[in-house]
């Protein structure tokens, strides 16, 4: 068999990551509802080949908003867009390539279930410009996968990541901790498995009981144990410790990569770099304005039919652009410098700043290193809420 693996792109260090721009594209289609999500999708596939044909024209709609812009990232979230076909991917790369600034070796990503990864289709994606996977596994465990209601079974997670080796380098693999009555050694376990099959970078989420979801309605009748955060931050502190152990650096509060495998399209939303949304939910931004399409298929694509643009916009003040610059550095190993603060955003959101971190920095939930705050290994568990603590609140 052919050993084809993609290392035809130039993997940044974090310094140089986040440079220039990126286009998101939302693919809406699920085989199932996991029991915990509560992003925008579809389970019927009947308009996939129409909804493929309206991001095409979205896209060529909006290519002005990046006319200048290099594209450094292009990246497929969903939803699963592992059910797209060779022919729908090849249709929306022409588009891409044809009318955007693509970067010589842009990070091209798509989200994959493992049910989805037989040979011929990573095959398939090999022989595509894909370059990166993110592999939605949650757990090696069959109990788990079954609570969460994934598409998958135990088997498929490890013989996908296996199997994926062979055709990719740049693997990326999604873990969720804090699963009612995971012990800290099937935790461990979970940790180990992913680290023989070898993959360079590991995002680690924990179970979150999001409104009118499964999950959440399983846990009010007594079906599922609530989620306990005692349980999730130990979890949390096996994870960073056994991570660190295996040479991968805590470079963002869920994300983990090997030197030089750092996702490039994630950084550039930390670094608060423009992006470009494509489909039904997806959200862009620009640095002045944020903008979202309705989280509707159909009415998606009748507006997209008409070349109409099913968009909403935010326009950012100098507030909201501080608190979210709190809030997504502070996530990350920069952390949140003073003085590009005060360049920012003026002097008085410095002030405030300090002001704000004073408390933060008696508790040893915060430090300041050469005048940059990072969250401590105390807080780090507590980083949302300690970025909350830093926001500039408007007074009525």
């Amino acid at each position: 068999m052919d050993k084809t693996i993609h290392k035809d792109h130039k993997l940044l260090s974090f310094g140089e990551a986040g440079r220039g721009c990126g286009i998101y594209i939302h693919i809406p289609f699920c085989k199932q509802a996991c029991h915990y999500c509560d992003f925008h999708f579809s389970t019927s596939v009947k308009k996939k080949g129409r909804l493929v044909e309206m991001l095409c024209k979205e896209l060529l709609l909006r290519k002005a908003e990046l006319l200048k812009s290099e594209i450094q990232t292009i990246y497929f979230g969903g939803g699963t867009p592992s059910l797209l076909t060779s022919e729908e991917l090849q249709q929306i790369f022409e588009t891409v390539f044809a009318n955007f600034n693509i970067a010589e070796n842009p990070e091209i990503t798509l989200e994959a279930n493992p049910d989805d990864l037989s040979e011929e289709k990573l095959k398939m994606l090999a022989a595509s410009k894909i370059n990166r996977l993110s592999v939605g596994v949650q757990s090696f465990f069959e109990e788990d996968l079954r609570l969460m209601n994934r598409a998958h079974n135990a088997r498929e997670a490890f013989e996908s990541i296996r199997l994926a080796g062979r055709y990719f380098e740049n693997i990326s693999i999604d873990l969720i901790y804090g699963v009612p009555e995971m012990s800290a050694e099937k935790w461990r376990k979970n940790l180990q498995i992913a680290l023989e099959l070898g993959v360079p970078h590991i995002s680690s989420y924990a179970l979150t009981v999001e409104p009118n979801t499964a999950l959440q309605k399983f846990i009010e009748r007594g079906k599922v144990k609530p989620v306990d955060d005692e349980l999730a931050r130990e979890h949390f502190e096996i994870l960073i410790n056994t991570l660190k152990k295996a040479g991968f650096e805590h470079y963002e509060f869920s994300n983990f990569g090997k030197p030089g495998y750092f996702s490039q399209n994630n950084t550039a939303y930390w670094l608060g770099k423009p992006y470009l949304g494509i489909g039904p939910s997806a959200h862009s931004y620009n640095g002045d304005s944020r903008k979202w399409n309705v989280a509707n298929n159909s009415l998606y694509i009748k507006a997209l039919e008409k070349a109409e643009l099913p968009l909403q916009t935010e326009k950012l003040s100098v507030t909201d652009k501080y608190n979210e610059y709190v809030m997504t550095r502070l996530r990350t190993k920069f952390g949140v410098g003073i003085a590009e603060v005060e360049e920012a955003f003026g002097k008085n959101y410095g002030d405030y700043l300090l002001q704000q971190a004073a408390v933060l920095l008696k508790k040893g939930l915060l430090k300041n290193e050469n005048e940059i705050l990072h969250v401590t290994s105390k807080g780090k568990f507590l980083s949302d809420g300690i970025a909350a603590d830093l926001f500039y609140v408007e007074e009525e």
